[in-house]
């Protein structure tokens, strides 16, 4: 009979195979997918510095947002790849020195033209980077427990990095300037890279063998980002205008082409057979759902406590803390509790628990509120149940998939989370712009409809395949 420490010994042994330290892979995933996360929301809080230092208008501004979520939305797929095939070492300091070099040059921008640029590859280089954050757990830790307690640390600190962002940005806007929250990567990416240069190993000998899907890559470019283009766009013409529908036409097309291309093509940019696979196919579609109604605990409370508490950027920051707490929670638990019972029993008992949450914050949402009263309470329910959903939700999306498809699986992950994401924001936006003037009953109807979303996204647990410990 195998003892405790004999499968102790060998999973051990099974993440040394490759070469690559536990730790080291744990400690460089964890970073990247910080940074990463953290540069979609601590730019926010710099915009009004970044207007008035080198006065851009409306549109500019708004491409400082885009250009990066555009390219980031865009080449998930295709960095998820890469690393397949050039291996996970090389890609992943591809990755962190284009996002680190673009944030030295954003940091250092003259004019709005040389922003813009440096903020389109940074997100390129986020995009390349953030499957590697995954792939480089799913390709170190076997499956089982300990791969699960690196995907809830995973989860555990790419959510303290969007829920910090105010905080940190807040913080460097007003003791620094506006220019620190793109600098700040910089001493920290190259910290990183001294870590990955000397303990990560490459383990992908593939790249001479096999080539990369050009055609699939140009075509999932180019339907990810004008499907990511179009959504953004109907935020503010409507899904019926020409300004949304002809993007949102093209990206379908595109990707449609797309798996037609990767049906035939010998060596695929995603094989599309992953998608028979249940806990795939359903685990990335209950992500998709479920963070289209994550994005609303972040953004929405932020304006809320900003625009009627009129909370200051810091305070607003230091507000999240609960919430960031809670997710942690929710992460650190969730191992524990899946060595214990079914991850779909798990899964659902946090969805609900964040549906809960967000119709709680429905409920609480007025001009008088308080931090006691409008705000502490249901933000901790809200991130615990989604730490407790999010890492069954992540691994089952990732389980059944070979190591040597650890990347494309990834790169899968992390578009489904920021396609929902996007197509969340926008659908709760328009929907709290259109329930009357005032504000926090706006924000009360899009956390409304948030808890809804929530619990269909916890409904499609049901079909994951049942789990064994």
């Amino acid at each position: 009979m195998t003892t405790i420490k004999e499968s102790d010994a060998v999973q051990a042994g099974e993440r040394r195979a490759g070469g690559t330290p536990a730790w080291a892979a744990m400690l460089a995933a964890s970073v990247g997918q910080f940074l990463v996360v953290l540069d979609i929301s601590v730019v926010n809080v710099a915009l009004p510095g970044m207007r008035t230092g080198l006065g851009l208008g409306a549109t500019s501004l708004q491409w400082v947002v885009n250009a990066y979520s555009l390219a980031f939305a865009g080449f998930l797929l295709l960095g998820g790849r890469a690393a397949d095939l050039f291996g996970r070492k090389r890609v992943f300091i591809t990755g962190l020195g284009l996002f680190t070099a673009a944030s030295l040059a954003g940091g250092l921008a003259q004019d709005a033209g040389m922003l813009i640029g440096a903020r389109a590859v940074q997100g390129l280089g986020a995009a390349i980077l953030a499957p590697v954050t995954l792939s480089l757990i799913t390709g170190t830790f076997p499956e089982g427990p300990a791969r699960t307690r690196a995907i809830a640390m995973w989860t555990a600190v790419g959510t303290a990095g969007g829920a910090t962002g105010g905080l940190v940005g807040g913080l460097l806007t007003d003791y620094l300037s506006w220019r620190w929250v793109l600098l700040i990567n910089v001493p920290i990416g190259a910290a990183v890279a001294v870590v990955a240069g000397r303990w990560l190993r490459d383990e992908a000998a593939a790249a001479a063998r096999q080539r990369l899907d050009l055609p699939g890559a140009v075509l999932v470019t180019g339907g990810v980002g004008l499907l990511a283009f179009g959504i953004g766009q109907s935020e503010h013409h409507g899904w019926t205008s020409a300004d949304s529908l002809v993007p949102l036409l093209a990206g379908l097309v595109l990707l449609a082409l797309f798996v037609a291309v990767e049906a035939r093509t010998a060596q695929p940019l995603v094989q599309l057979r992953l998608f028979r696979l249940r806990s795939v196919a359903v685990g990335n579609l209950a992500t998709l759902v479920s963070t289209m109604a994550g994005f609303a605990l972040w953004y929405f409370l932020s304006l809320y406590m900003q625009n009627v508490l009129h909370y200051s950027a810091v305070r607003t920051g230091v507000s999240f803390l609960p919430h960031t707490a809670g997710i942690i929670l929710g992460s650190k638990l969730a191992p524990t509790l899946m060595a214990r019972m079914d991850a779909r029993i798990l899964a659902a008992g946090g969805g609900l628990m964040a549906a809960a949450g967000f119709a709680w914050q429905s409920a609480v949402l007025d001009a008088g509120g308080t931090f006691a009263g409008s705000i502490l309470g249901p933000g901790i329910v809200m991130a615990t149940g989604f730490g407790l959903l999010m890492t069954p939700l992540v691994e089952a999306s990732t389980a059944g998939a070979d190591r040597a498809e650890a990347g494309a699986v990834a790169g899968v992950v992390n578009t489904s989370r920021t396609i929902g994401g996007a197509i969340g924001l926008t659908i709760l936006a328009t929907a709290a712009a259109r329930s009357g003037s005032d504000l926090a009953d706006g924000y009360s109807t899009a956390f409304l409809i948030a808890a809804i979303i929530t619990a269909a996204g916890t409904a499609l647990v049901a079909f994951l395949p049942r789990t064994r410990r």
